[in-house]
């Protein structure tokens, strides 16, 4: 296996599910979160040996692969909607 496949799903199987356990349930500032993508940008540029933007993100999209803040967003939007749907919950 080539050694950047290898990194990349070293990242996105068992780096970024730690990094992100939790945080929909207590909000970040989009300070943090631009943060949070900047390093994973970094990370991409280091991978495919690349400065680019243009190029990281076109890889991002080749392989399906979402920023911190757009996970961020979706699985907080996911807490919000069965927060609101638990049954121990005053309307």
């Amino acid at each position: 296996m080539h050694l950047s496949r290898l990194l990349y799903i070293l990242i996105v199987t068992k780096c970024l599910p730690f990094l992100l356990y939790g945080l929909e349930a207590c909000p970040l500032r989009k300070t943090y979160l631009n943060s949070l993508d900047f390093v994973v940008n970094r990370f991409f540029m280091k991978l495919f040996q690349t400065s680019n933007i243009d190029i990281v993100k076109c890889c991002q999209s080749h392989f399906r692969f979402d920023l911190p803040g757009v996970v961020d967003d979706r699985r907080a939007r996911i807490f919000d909607l069965r927060y609101r749907d638990h049954s121990n919950f005053d309307r």
